[in-house]
């Protein structure tokens, strides 16, 4: 199925089933659980791969959560991040550390991988590229945890991991203008790639990076606060509506995205319509249908809990309960966006 407006159940899925771990356990201690699920290939030199945030973003993974997985699982491990191709507060590596000062990542290393260059890795049976640029730093890690925050995205329609690879490790200046722009320099082009283009473009650029690290990465999907918006719009980001789910880890990306998708799906229609009308009115489901037409992994998966029984996604969803935002949460929120305003 190659268009991306359409969601495919599970059973008309092929193929072999990978291994999803999942938690309802939103908290560090459901982090730490889950790592430990899916760490084995993880050694050596440790990067994170995580979406730090723009200025006091509301929705971004807990740095509290972070800070006990580095410090009891992974004490030398980096944060990675790149610089953006939007303009703001992290376009420019100086304006990036300042971000990362005012959103409290400083208590590990932060490696802005393209604050000294970039570095092309190869893409093997792509249509679009046949490299892709990322921060040269990156290729300094012997491993990366793929550390996510599922939520939607205004392009991408859903952010999972595959977003996070894909944008995340592209450097802001080449690599993600050959995503969004196709490699034009014509500003009026900036934006121009979308749909299942988009799609297709990010899975590649994932791809290259995965294919440099082969075993030695793993995936992690954190389904709370999921705004429809990106962490990328900061205090500016819809209101969430949808609920907090729990965490999901595995060593396939393709199967740990479709599995987040799938509990979306697995929503009731109050609960899930904002997030699957998001998904679907820009197509993400391509993300997912082209990455295993790329052999980054399977779309079947089993999905174990915590005491390691499958599981179905409408068991993962049914004791979600409607999402309320915390009240000094919203107040600082309204306050941002009036200042911005």
């Amino acid at each position: 199925m190659t268009d991306g407006s359409i969601y495919t159940p599970y059973e008309e899925r092929r193929g072999n089933e990978s291994i999803v771990y999942f938690t309802q356990d939103l908290s560090a201690d459901g982090l730490l659980a889950l790592y430990r699920r899916v760490n084995g290939c993880i050694d050596g030199k440790v990067a994170i791969k995580l979406h730090t945030g723009e200025k006091h973003g509301p929705n971004i993974i807990p740095r509290s959560w972070v800070e006990e997985l580095i410090r009891t699982e992974l004490p030398d491990a980096t944060i990675i991040e790149t610089n953006t191709y939007y303009g703001g507060d992290r376009d420019t590596t100086e304006k990036h550390l300042e971000t990362l000062k005012v959103n409290g990542w400083t208590f590990c290393p932060v490696d802005i991988t393209d604050a000294e260059g970039t570095a092309d890795l190869p893409v093997t049976g792509g249509k679009w590229f046949d490299h892709m640029s990322v921060g040269k730093n990156m290729l300094n890690y012997d491993a990366m945890v793929t550390l996510t925050h599922f939520k939607g995205h205004t392009m991408g329609g859903f952010g999972g991991s595959n977003k996070n690879i894909g944008i995340g490790c592209a450097d802001g200046k080449i690599g993600k203008r050959m995503i969004h722009a196709g490699d034009s320099e014509d500003p009026s082009l900036a934006w121009s790639v979308d749909m299942e283009e988009l799609m297709e473009r990010i899975s590649e650029s994932t791809k290259a990076t995965i294919d440099y690290f082969g075993r030695k990465v793993c995936y992690i999907n954190v389904m709370r606060n999921i705004s429809v918006s990106c962490d990328c719009e900061g205090v500016l980001a819809e209101k969430v509506v949808t609920p907090n789910i729990g965490i999901l880890a595995s060593t396939d990306i393709l199967a740990v995205d479709q599995a987040c998708v799938d509990l979306i799906y697995a929503l009731n229609e109050k609960d899930g319509s904002a997030m699957r009308e998001r998904i679907e009115s820009r197509h993400g489901h391509r993300q997912l249908s082209y990455m295993e037409e790329l052999g980054m992994g399977n779309r079947r998966y089993v999905l174990l809990n915590e005491n390691g029984d499958r599981i179905k996604p409408a068991d993962a969803v049914k004791d979600v309960v409607p999402f309320v935002e915390d009240p000094m949460t919203a107040l600082l929120r309204r306050k941002a966006q009036e200042a911005m305003q």
